[in-house]
């Protein structure tokens, strides 16, 4: 077993960037980064710079990388209220289909899923996330006056992105092909690509040169690309509810980003092609 590094003053960090190759022009700028930012949190964005040896490939600056941890947190931030708005309206949607077809609490009998549904699991599930929450007004609510029972419509407030991804994985195939359509086989996937991408985005995770665990299904890109950015994207915009919105707000905001950083971003590491804000048009 390795030996748990010890703890590294700032001007110790500001060498050991140097003794690897960052070049820095201005170390109280450098210092400010840390302090606020982190080391290792920082060094996370000097991935796609470093050699096999371990130090930075030739002219790496400071400013650069740091560039691209803004670019970075900002899309995060961009991209989690799309998703926002994906999950607001999914919750909607759902609810409101179930619920007219089973009843308000028929998503707690197995037979309105498929068989592969596990009951037990997901009302443990529910359990938990009303217990946690029993101090909630509306929850509070139906505690007291309603004996415990909960709408679907008012239990799918209670519901993580993940949840909603599990509750439609489990509806039978004909009520998602009448919910989804034509792609109902690939929503699943879609799914499980911003479950992914929404909890990478509230913990404040990085987005830039990261493979993420979740594959999209049903878009004629490569493997790679689908592991990466590019392809948590595309999922983005096939489940994201309003066309003009997509269009006239979320994407021009993406497209203004990408250009500001344009000098220091590379599309290469996200696997974005080079007619990306094309191909998004929703």
């Amino acid at each position: 077993m390795s030996e748990v590094k010890k703890p590294a003053t700032y001007a110790e960090q500001i060498t050991q960037l140097k003794k690897h190759g960052c070049v820095i022009a201005d170390e109280n700028f450098c210092m400010n980064v840390l302090e606020e930012v982190g080391y290792y949190r920082l060094s996370a964005y000097f991935l796609p710079f470093k050699n096999d040896d371990g130090n930075y490939k030739i002219g790496t600056t400071f400013e650069r990388v740091y560039n691209i941890y803004e670019f970075d947190r900002k899309l995060r931030n961009l991209i989690f209220s799309a998703i926002e708005t994906i999950e607001v309206s999914l919750k909607s949607r759902l609810s409101y289909f179930h619920s007219f077809k089973y009843g308000s609490l028929g998503y707690l009998d197995e037979n309105s899923f498929n068989q592969k549904h596990d009951a037990k699991k997901f009302k443990e599930t529910i359990d938990r996330e009303i217990e946690n929450n029993k101090k909630v007004l509306f929850v509070k609510h139906h505690i007291e006056n309603y004996d415990n029972k909960f709408p679907l419509w008012v239990i799918s407030e209670l519901f993580t992105f993940g949840t909603l991804s599990y509750f439609y994985n489990d509806l039978t195939t004909a009520d998602k092909k009448t919910f989804a359509g034509v792609h109902y086989k690939d929503m699943v996937s879609w799914l499980r690509c911003c479950t992914d991408l929404r909890n990478i985005c509230a913990h404040y995770g990085r987005l830039y040169y990261r493979i993420f665990s979740a594959m999209p299904s049903g878009f004629n890109i490569k493997d790679s690309a689908k592991r990466r950015l590019w392809g948590a994207m595309l999922s983005l915009r096939e489940l994201y509810p309003s066309t003009e919105k997509w269009n006239n707000e979320f994407l021009p905001a993406i497209e203004a980003l990408f250009e500001k950083y344009t000098e220091d971003i590379n599309l290469y590491h996200l696997a974005f092609p080079k007619d990306w804000a094309v191909q998004l048009v929703k």
